[in-house]
């Protein structure tokens, strides 16, 4: 059960740097603030890379060739997932963004049977629907503005599919490296990813928006705090990615729904209805039946 410790770290330190993210999109926008998670995270990923290979006393991994591909996929639908995510956040209330993309499981079980072989027993397979049905629930919300919900669900939805296919990559990639030391496998394939997000973004800033680059230095403080948060959780994913399959990974982080939440009421001064109840106690069951089966 050491990956279900992993992922409930990662989630809770992924709540607090999306909670940071949203807020920077208002001055930095939506490419400024996705950008920030990379460009502050990977010097942090570095520093994690030097400690467990000193600690462990393993050498550098020498990837072969197949790493590549399922590192690229990973850090690219990452990227891309990130700044859909905080589209939708923009859009509507935290929690409910948070609902849209956390459908993200059933987009993992499928892209993780197809690409890696993963297996889904019948318990876990119940269990995914049940809190993904959570998460759809949660979203479910009528209004004037249903062009707008309709989009932002599109969007949302779309953001989960693209971070299915990054977790898909980045455990591929893990497992590619075939290490007999799984701390040191997620650990340099989280710091490679990083590396190449924060060398592509900041390379596409540079050519296209610098003002926006010059807003990240002035805004160094926040967003130093958001870098390594996303790096502190990015290590916790690919270490619970290491032990078991991405679907299981994804499933239990469906208790951020309850982390965002808080934040949601807390924070952000959101109200939750009842219907938001209701799906939040779906997704309580469908990760409790999840961690019951292992």
């Amino acid at each position: 059960m050491l990956w279900a410790v992993f992922t409930l770290i990662a989630a809770a330190a992924q709540t607090a740097r999306n909670a940071m993210q949203r807020e920077l999109t208002v001055t930095l926008g939506t490419v400024g603030a996705t950008h920030v998670r990379f460009l502050f995270g990977f010097p942090f990923a570095l520093l994690f890379l030097a400690g467990v290979l000193i600690a462990t006393g393993a050498g550098l991994p020498h990837p072969p060739p197949v790493f590549w591909p399922w590192v690229f996929a990973g850090a690219f639908t990452q990227i891309a997932a990130t700044a859909t995510m905080l589209s939708v956040m923009g859009q509507r209330s935290f929690v409910v963004a948070y609902a849209y993309i956390k459908t993200e499981p059933v987009h993992v079980a499928l892209f993780g049977l197809i690409f890696l072989g993963d297996k889904i027993t019948p318990v876990a397979g119940i269990a995914i629907l049940l809190a993904t049905a959570g998460v759809i629930v949660i979203s479910l919300k009528g209004g004037a503005n249903s062009e707008g919900s309709a989009r932002s669900t599109a969007i949302g939805l779309f953001s989960g599919a693209l971070f299915g296919l990054s977790a898909i990559g980045f455990r591929g990639a893990i497992l590619s490296l075939n290490l007999p030391d799984f701390i040191v496998a997620a650990t340099f394939t989280v710091t490679v990813g990083l590396v190449i997000q924060a060398t592509v973004l900041s390379v596409y800033l540079l050519l296209r928006d610098r003002k926006v680059l010059q807003a990240i230095v002035r805004a160094w403080r926040p967003s130093l705090f958001a870098g390594f948060m996303g790096a502190f959780a990015s290590e916790f994913w690919f270490l619970a990615f290491a032990i078991t399959s991405a679907a299981n990974v994804r499933t239990l982080a469906l208790v951020e729904v309850l982390f965002a939440q808080g934040v949601t009421y807390f924070v952000f001064k959101q109200p939750t209805t009842a219907r938001e109840s209701v799906g939040i106690v779906m997704v309580v069951i469908g990760v409790a039946l999840l961690v019951w089966a292992h």
